[in-house]
């Protein structure tokens, strides 16, 4: 049976520390925590952890969590993001967000919507081979 120390050890060999808000977790679920923090936080997934970050940073910027702002924004430039690649992101999730408030407030017509969608996204295609 993997002890709370026995957590506590993996924490400081992989992050230097225990982070505070861990300390908070019960007994019962920490190890479980543990994992998922590091297998979606930490460790190589399908997307590359520098782009991962930035949607970290992204939904932090619309959550406004602070703590998530902080950590994300600090782990995207870990993994090689620039300031103008976390400033493209956050201004894409205030793009996202702001137009996700106007057309659901306006209550636009869905499954207008949806064809208007895949109607630009085939156009989009249809010239791309020409543009370049």
């Amino acid at each position: 049976m993997t002890t709370r120390q026995d957590v506590y050890n993996q924490m400081e060999e992989k992050l230097g520390l225990v982070p505070s808000f861990f300390k908070s977790i019960p007994d019962a679920s920490l190890e479980l925590e543990w994992q998922l923090f590091q297998r979606a936080q930490i460790e190589e997934g399908p997307i590359p952890n520098k782009y991962r970050e930035l949607i970290g940073v992204a939904i932090s910027a619309v959550t406004k969590c602070r703590y998530c702002s902080f950590f994300h924004t600090e782990m995207a430039k870990l993994n090689g993001a620039t300031q103008a690649e976390i400033e493209d992101a956050v201004h894409y999730a205030k793009s996202s967000a702001g137009w996700s408030t106007y057309i659901n407030g306006m209550q636009t017509d869905f499954e207008k919507f949806k064809g208007e969608v895949l109607h630009a996204c085939e156009h989009i295609r249809s010239t791309q081979g020409r543009n370049r």
